[in-house]
């Protein structure tokens, strides 16, 4: 059995990061190690919540894992809170990586045209440091942006997506990937970049007229167990792109329309059966 690690903040209530990241790897048989780097009574999107950081607690824990040389095929990454957890991740990064393992960053920081409150450029740019350090990337328009210096569009053609995924493979990941990406109305999907054998590859689903948070988190966690269950990068993105379409639709049309994230629980026999496909 394949084992990753994923580090990122965990919410006692709401579905995002480690709430989802767990459940789903691990369902797709992929035995899934944890760094919560925070505790968060909900996400941020309830009022009022409350939050302990863990950055203290990092290395403590990898020193343990050292000394019992526990290894991992994949890294995965989601919300990084602060300089310091991206110095310590980064540090982790050279400890843990093989020739054989697998290290993706979901440089979680930023939506449509803006950076997350506790977040500026200078961060931005810190992020940017680590994406360098993995070997795949998964960030929407706006991250890449502000990672790249390049402007923002809402409205854009393939030029410019092509042009983006180029200056995102300079900072050094092997494979980059721009989530969002719509080339037709009515349409959002993923576009990719594999630097090696420079090659594209862009899935699109239909756009379907809702939003919830943590659906970026559901499709990097698909997209992580679906590669640790052998599939290519170009599979594993349409996996994850399907999938994650799925719970949205379904979440839509639950009658008690649920607010704080989406009901990825009760798609997981699609999912199932998309990686045994």
């Amino acid at each position: 059995m394949k084992r990753i690690v994923t580090i990122q903040d965990i919410s006692c209530v709401g579905k995002c990061s480690l709430t989802v990241a767990l459940p789903i790897i691990s369902a797709m048989g992929v035995e899934t190690s944890i760094i919560p780097t925070a505790v968060l009574s909900t996400h941020t999107m309830f009022n009022n919540f409350t939050c302990k950081d863990l950055t203290e607690e990092i290395n403590p824990i990898t020193e343990h894992w050292k000394k019992e040389e526990i290894g991992f095929d994949a890294i995965y990454t989601g919300y990084l809170g602060s300089f310091e957890q991206i110095d310590i991740i980064a540090n982790l990064f050279d400890d843990f990586k093989t020739p054989d393992n697998i290290i993706l960053v979901d440089p979680v920081m930023a939506d449509n045209g803006k950076l997350y409150p506790a977040f500026d450029e200078a961060f931005a740019k810190k992020m940017a440091t680590l994406c360098a350090k993995a070997d795949i990337i998964v960030p929407n328009i706006t991250e890449a942006s502000f990672m790249t210096g390049m402007e923002y569009k809402e409205v854009y053609d393939e030029a410019y997506i092509k042009e983006m995924l180029g200056k995102l493979s300079e900072l050094g990941a092997k494979i980059s990937v721009l989530t969002g990406v719509s080339f037709k109305e009515g349409t959002t999907g993923v576009m990719g970049y594999d630097k090696e054998n420079n090659e594209y590859f862009y899935y699109s689903n239909e756009r379907l007229n809702a939003s919830y948070h943590g659906t970026g988190d559901i499709f990097a966690s698909t997209c992580v167990g679906a590669l640790m269950n052998g599939l290519n990068w170009k599979d594993s993105l349409k996996i994850a792109a399907d999938y994650t379409a799925e719970c949205i639709r379904l979440t839509m049309e639950d009658p008690a329309k649920p607010w704080y994230g989406v009901n990825f629980e009760e798609a997981m026999p699609y999912l199932m059966k998309l990686i045994n496909k």
